[in-house]
């Protein structure tokens, strides 16, 4: 059983990250659209953190060598099994020998395909999500074969081909403009009166953005001391201004530790939001609490487990749940 890639784009096996990493000095890494890659493995019958592929702008295809069945999620896109459109964020049945492709991924930058039972990948400290500061990964390329672990026989609904999953789950907008909710960082009294400058300008997300970091260029606040900072553990969310040229929003794939001051921290929430921002998108930030992050962050999670007791049960009545090794609902961290 495995799924063999055609046409690769830009695209890699993932998870959530590797929570052991910073420890070891090694960067969290993982989906960076947290949100949408459990919102994926959830819809397949996964648990969170099953490996899942995140792909990134461009066109993919890959074709089953089974009977499989997959959730699409993150930013919007055109998505067809075996020629027939289908719908994003919700379960799809894919038959043996089709093919499923994900094209003109618009709005957002990333998509994120689950199968049921997951795939195959090598893992490094207890996670699969690559690293390219050490070099380790699943990349995919034309001609890959990713093993599946488990079959699922076609489901289709029998009555005028209606749909089939309504699971009532609230997709996320992506938009080319996006307000980003941001805490007070601990060095912002250093930059005095030109940290308003953060809420003020609208920033543009340049090309050189990437997984560890999102530069964007606009109107920059300015420190106002001259005292060397010292390197130090730095948050992922964290926002420099490394120089006069452009702010800074670190990301997963940040190295844990920088010697500039932190202006303000993305919240986990908004940090969905940046990881679907493509180049020339706008970005405003907005200040909020934490108290305020924390219940936004926690209100998601709770939809979240709402979802997986949702398809627990539909998959269940399908005969789905009943196969070896369904992953059981499991609580949701700081609910």
């Amino acid at each position: 059983m495995s799924l063999i890639i055609q046409q690769p784009g830009n695209s890699v096996v993932t998870d959530l990250g590797r929570f052991r990493g910073p420890r070891f000095g090694l960067p969290v890494n993982g989906a960076l659209d947290q949100f949408s890659a459990r919102a994926a493995n959830i819809l397949a019958g996964n648990g969170d953190n099953a490996p899942l592929l995140e792909v990134t702008a461009l066109d993919f295809r890959m074709q089953a060598t089974t009977d499989l069945l997959i959730a699409v999620t993150g930013a919007p896109l055109h998505l067809t099994v075996g020629g027939r459109e289908c719908q994003q964020w919700e379960p799809v049945s894919v038959r043996a020998g089709e093919t499923v492709a994900l094209r003109r991924i618009d709005g957002g930058l990333r998509a994120y395909v689950a199968v049921h039972g997951s795939v195959d990948a090598p893992v490094l400290l207890g996670s699969c999500a690559p690293d390219t500061v050490v070099g380790f990964g699943l990349r995919l390329a034309e001609g890959t074969e990713l093993k599946t672990n488990r079959s699922v026989p076609p489901i289709r609904q029998p009555y005028y081909d209606l749909p089939l999953f309504r699971l009532g789950l609230t997709r996320p907008e992506f938009h080319s403009t996006a307000v980003v909710e941001v805490t007070d960082g601990p060095d912002v009294e250093e930059f005095g009166d030109t940290a308003s400058l953060l809420y003020n300008t609208e920033y543009t997300v340049s090309g050189r953005s990437n997984h560890i970091g999102l530069r964007l260029g606009g109107a920059l606040p300015e420190r106002q001391t001259t005292a060397e900072v010292l390197s130090r553990g730095v948050p992922v969310g964290a926002i420099e201004v490394p120089s006069r040229d452009e702010l800074l929003v670190l990301h997963r794939g940040r190295g844990v530790t920088a010697g500039y001051p932190v202006l303000a921290v993305v919240t986990s929430r908004s940090l969905d939001v940046l990881a679907q921002a493509r180049p020339g998108h706008k970005i405003t930030f907005r200040k909020t609490s934490v108290p305020e992050a924390t219940a936004k962050h926690r209100a998601a999670l709770r939809e979240l487990e709402a979802l997986r007791s949702t398809v627990g049960t539909v998959f269940s009545l399908l005969g789905i749940g009943n196969q070896p090794g369904w992953q059981q609902p499991v609580p949701a961290a700081g609910t």
